[in-house]
């Protein structure tokens, strides 16, 4: 792949009150519990496991593609994203000689590709590394597993050669320790952590011009 680098992107629009809605709701019905013990279980596994759904194949014999319809696939995102020039425009900037933008999510196949079709972005990437909810095994982020494979199917030299971005501390912790350059993003109503996960501390990724500043095209 020569000098060229691997960027995993998470891009959300704030849609996590909505998913947590349905998580609950998928806890109380098919686990018959209550609301508090419903929340405080959903807590522990994202905690313990960095994905609700791997607690609940691991203990509870849940199918995680029945937990994808009731959840990911039942979330309105066409209510809720749309197209957004300026992070397009963010991401045609980037100099295509020095890097390559690969999607990694933990999220099934068909979410992942709704998201970025939806915010118009789709086009811009060249592949996408998922959790796969149909095999009985789940691998995803933070675990090293999960990041080699997206290097071996983004097809990536090093660790080193890899950038990753990515709303969540312990997911960014996890990369950073693995050698991959990495910017937490966190939203501007959440305080910025007391231990930074990541060498780079972002609010918005437009600041990801000046983090890396090497892998944008040089302005005419």
């Amino acid at each position: 792949m020569g000098p060229r680098t691997n960027i995993s992107l998470r891009i959300e629009c704030n849609i996590h009150d909505e998913m947590q809605k349905l998580i609950h709701a998928f806890f109380v019905k098919h686990l018959s519990l209550g609301a508090e013990d419903a929340h405080m279980l959903h807590m522990k596994y994202y905690k313990e496991y960095g994905l609700a759904i791997e607690g609940l194949t691991r203990h509870h014999k849940i199918d995680a593609l029945h937990f994808n319809e009731e959840v990911d696939d039942a979330l309105p995102l066409d209510d809720i994203l749309k197209p957004d020039p300026r992070l397009r425009q963010l991401l045609e900037d980037l100099d295509k000689s020095k890097v390559r933008l690969w999607l990694l999510t933990n999220a099934y196949v068909n979410h992942g590709k709704r998201v970025v079709k939806l915010l118009g972005i789709d086009d811009l990437f060249e592949g996408i590394t998922y959790c796969d909810y149909s095999q009985p095994r789940l691998v995803c982020k933070p675990t090293q597993e999960m990041y080699e494979k997206a290097e071996r199917e983004a097809n990536v030299p090093s660790t080193n050669h890899c950038y990753f971005v990515d709303d969540s501390h312990l997911n960014c912790k996890h990369a950073a320790a693995r050698g991959w350059k990495t910017a937490h993003i966190v939203e501007p109503e959440i305080p910025l952590p007391e231990v930074p996960a990541s060498q780079h501390v972002i609010r918005n990724l437009e600041e990801l011009r000046s983090c890396f500043p090497h892998l944008f095209k040089i302005p005419n």
